[in-house]
């Protein structure tokens, strides 16, 4: 039995995204959830464990879309349902990402 190996309260987010590697090119994803020390996203694409990039989405903030970068480190990648599941721990955000990511989970 797999145990969830994540830290803190996340909450669902399905959203389109992008996950850029450093020195790689840009790849389309999909979040799963969102919470404040990791993100969670779909692709179609093979990532390597602690490989390091930014990744980006869009959310609403205080009822406004509003695009959020952030730095991040893959903490895992398994093939499942036809797509690769990515979990990544945050790096240190900027405050403007910190405190979106907080409203949400509000």
């Amino acid at each position: 039995m797999l145990v969830d190996q994540r830290q803190g309260a996340r909450r669902i987010l399905r959203v389109r995204a992008m996950w850029l590697a450093d020195g790689g090119s840009p790849q389309p994803a999909r979040t799963s959830d969102l919470g404040t020390a990791g993100i969670s996203i779909t692709t179609e694409y093979r990532v390597d464990t602690g490989r390091t990039g930014q990744v980006v989405w869009e959310m609403l903030v205080d009822g406004r879309p509003q695009v959020l970068t952030a730095r991040a480190k893959v903490a895992h990648c398994i093939y499942g349902d036809g797509a690769f599941k990515v979990g990544f721990s945050f790096l240190p955000l900027d405050n403007e990402t910190q405190t979106a990511i907080a409203k949400f989970m509000r």
